[in-house]
């Protein structure tokens, strides 16, 4: 696989190169997607967070570390059941090595964070085995429409991440609705990926609807609806009003399979303006296929940060090659884009030493 700085050419390398031309020496602008889904509190389905019911506070932590540099909602930062810190720590120290300013867009909260943010008009979602996850999908996407077009305006890039826990297994209900096969092929924030609780959860959700794979192929909103999340129409939004003026970066791992289904469905043309940038780790992950779910989607590239935390000081970052967390945050966008603005002065190496120092002082020595 060919690389561009620090940067691999995962899927579709012509198309990828082509789109990070376009990306050298501009000013992205940063966006952060957020949402809550009660799916997160099924019991090991998502390792966002301690204890199931502290998944609520993990996106506006997340986010408070982007702006503020620490948290305000949470004591420390949002770790995994093991003690791995959040991605938001990549994403934060990429953000301010190339200078790149960012904002925060709320799909649907259960707690607010203490940062400004854009409220969409969106709900927290509720656990998708009801089959009635989420609300006033319809309008969330119009809201962030209009705000991508405006945000567009600001920068001559956007880049696009998200923080909701269990979204991998919502992301699945919205591939599955919408007739994508993505059984067993979403990645997970713990090395141990749960498919099966994972697809089990979508198919009692359908189950309540009397609805089956593929039932809402041409209807995103009700696949969302029914059986997604709050930060996708958000996402999906944002993505459609903004890529119709400026490239878009949609910086995550398989959840932005489910952002591309519902972009292609409801604004085709616009994903000739997108690419996916993701993290090496998810690239390398042998329980996923980020590049499966795609192909059956959409003819867009796949880019990755080549991040290697193996040669750490500390054993929390470590832990990152050995399969945890991967992705998340917008962490391998970030990247991306610190490593293009800045013409590839901005390394994997001159990055992980940023995220070092900045990890010491969030969570100590460990």
């Amino acid at each position: 696989m060919r690389k561009i700085y620090d940067i691999i050419l995962f899927h579709r390398e012509t198309k990828g190169e082509s789109f990070l031309r376009r990306l050298e020496g501009k000013n992205p602008l940063f966006i952060c997607a957020i949402g809550t889904t009660e799916t997160a509190k099924i019991p090991s389905i998502s390792a966002a967070g301690k204890f199931p019911e502290l998944t609520d506070y993990t996106p506006p932590a997340d986010v408070e570390l982007l702006l503020l540099g620490r948290c305000k909602c949470i004591s420390g930062v949002p770790v995994t059941p093991e003690g791995i810190p959040t991605p938001a720590i990549i994403t934060m120290s990429a953000l301010k090595l190339a200078n790149i300013p960012a904002l925060v867009a709320s799909g649907g909260l259960k707690v607010n964070p203490h940062v400004p943010f854009l409220d969409l008009g969106g709900k927290p979602g509720r656990d998708i085995r009801t089959g009635k996850a989420v609300e006033n999908v319809k309008e969330v996407i119009q809201k962030a429409i209009i705000a991508g077009e405006n945000l567009a305006g600001t920068a001559d890039c956007l880049v696009i991440g998200e923080s909701i826990p269990g979204g991998t297994t919502t992301a699945l209900g919205v591939l599955l609705a919408m007739g994508v096969d993505a059984r067993g092929k979403v990645s997970s924030s713990m090395p141990g990926n749960p498919h099966e609780l994972k697809i089990n959860t979508v198919e009692a959700g359908l189950k309540a609807l009397g609805a089956e794979f593929g039932a809402f192929v041409s209807d995103p909103v009700k696949a969302i609806s029914c059986v997604g999340d709050p930060m996708v129409p958000a996402f999906a939004g944002l993505v459609m009003g903004a890529a119709s003026k400026v490239p878009v970066l949609m910086a995550g791992g398989t959840q932005m399979s489910a952002v591309l289904a519902v972009v292609k469905a409801l604004k085709r043309a616009v994903l000739d303006n997108v690419a996916i940038g993701t993290t090496r780790w998810i690239i390398l992950d042998k329980t996923a296929d980020l590049k499966g779910i795609v192909t059956q989607i959409a003819d867009v590239p796949i880019l990755a940060a080549d991040l290697d935390f193996s040669q750490s000081r500390f054993d929390g970052l470590k832990a990152y090659e050995a399969g945890v967390v991967k992705e998340g945050v917008g962490a391998g966008g970030a990247a991306i884009a610190a490593m293009m603005k800045s013409g590839g002065s901005v390394t994997k190496e001159t990055l992980l030493r940023e995220i070092e120092r900045n990890y010491e002082q969030l969570v100590g020595s460990k």
